[in-house]
């Protein structure tokens, strides 16, 4: 069992889907875990607090950090969750759309990064965990900016990892690969869909919340002591080249 008793953690977009399940996971380890989100949700793992926070708000990031610290003493883990974007061709994808996506993908986990620094320096070191996404380092159709922010994402992963290490502050990437979520049937179709896209990876199916949250888990723990600007793939064993014939809309 990995134990994270006495350490904080703040992962954002840990209300609902994936991110539920890491908080879940985490608080069981013993953490006491803030999940984030721009809306209150109705109910919250056990051990699971909530804070309401738009995070592309760059002094809103920095508010929701310093409140957590303020009131637990401390920030140890970091976990930018939060993402995401709908499949848009990349000739309509506007300034607006531009922006929006990138904010929440690429700079809202360096604002957050930004704001936790001085409390993990404070408290010896921490470790932060950006999800990222298979589309960071594969093109595929609808997805050039969100795969350019999650590409970004990658290089800001290793490059703190780089200068906030001496400080002993690990920073990594988990490479997700396709998911059920609660939009998977948007994505890849109905349940004989998902499961056809499932077939086609090499582990024989999509992954689920539990796979993310194991990897998120050690990642937080002494057990990865010594990784930091790793790029961890949780995807199955990748997918197969057809895989796009698989999926609804191709």
């Amino acid at each position: 069992m990995i134990d994270l008793s006495g350490k904080v953690a703040l992962v954002t977009g840990g209300t609902r889907g994936l991110g539920w399940v890491i908080s879940g996971r985490l608080a069981a380890a013993g953490c006491a875990v803030v999940a984030c989100a721009r809306n209150a949700p109705q109910s919250l793992p056990a051990g699971v607090t909530f804070a309401a926070a738009d995070i592309r708000d760059p002094e809103a990031a920095k508010s929701l950090v310093d409140d957590i610290a303020a009131k637990h003493g401390r920030i140890d883990i970091l976990v930018n969750n939060a993402g995401g974007s709908p499949a848009v061709a990349a000739e309509q994808a506007g300034p607006r759309f531009v922006e929006a996506i990138t904010r929440l993908n690429l700079l809202a986990p360096l604002f957050l990064a930004q704001a936790a620094h001085p409390h993990m320096v404070a408290a010896g070191g921490g470790s932060i965990v950006n999800i990222a996404s298979v589309s960071g380092i594969r093109p595929s159709p609808g997805t050039a900016v969100y795969g350019a922010a999650k590409a970004g994402l990658l290089n800001l992963t290793q490059s703190l990892a780089q200068e906030w290490g001496p400080a002993g502050i690990r920073v990594n990437a988990i490479i997700a690969g396709l998911m059920q979520t609660e939009s998977a049937e948007i994505t890849y179709g109905d349940a004989a869909a998902q499961a056809a896209v499932g077939r086609s990876m090499p582990l024989q199916r999509m992954g689920t919340g539990e796979d993310l949250a194991g990897a998120v888990l050690w990642l937080c723990s002494s057990l990865a002591s010594w990784v930091s600007g790793a790029r961890i793939n949780v995807d199955g064993g990748g997918e197969r080249p057809y895989f796009l014939d698989l999926v609804k809309g191709h």
